[in-house]
């Protein structure tokens, strides 16, 4: 099976959104013998927790500075644009324009994307990170409601 630390997310995803308790609060271990045995290997494993408590750790910092402008323009580094196709900052860029998020939020997702180890995104994989960061984030029911269906319908319809 080659998996990577994405797939590892979005089993996690798929698994535990539904459930009361949080699964990376779970204990750790006990956690990666569950994914080892859904047959992941363990370096992806540990990846995907570091994942997500950076994920953790950026959703509980408050942004940085004064009050963040409404609009703003997102110019990416050579590095975003090495990882990132032009449908990936496309759509953000699209997501920002009808406000589906705010900056604070924007930069997370692309944080979220560089610590992916993978060398390229596409606007599929960005789709779930999106959703994976949304969870969370109180506030942004609507939005993340909306990706949900965006990434599991093209899933259902992919498989057809």
């Amino acid at each position: 099976m080659k998996e990577n630390v994405l797939d590892v997310l979005m089993y996690l995803f798929e698994n535990y959104m539904d459930d009361e308790e949080d699964s990376t609060k779970q204990d750790k271990s006990a956690l990666t013998v569950e994914l080892q045995e859904a047959g992941f290997h363990l370096s992806e494993i540990d990846k995907a927790i570091s994942w997500l408590e950076g994920l953790s750790d950026l959703q509980e910092s408050e942004p940085s500075g004064a009050k963040q402008s409404k609009k703003s323009f997102r110019v990416f580094s050579e590095h975003e644009k090495q990882k990132l196709n032009r449908d990936c900052m496309g759509f953000i860029y699209f997501m920002d324009n009808i406000g589906a998020f705010d900056q604070h939020i924007r930069e997370i997702i692309i944080d979220r994307v560089m610590a992916l180890e993978t060398p390229e995104i596409d606007l599929e994989q960005l789709k779930w990170v999106i959703l994976l960061v949304l969870f969370n984030q109180p506030g942004h029911e609507a939005t993340f409601e909306w990706i949900e269906d965006v990434v599991f319908d093209e899933v259902s319809s992919s498989i057809h």
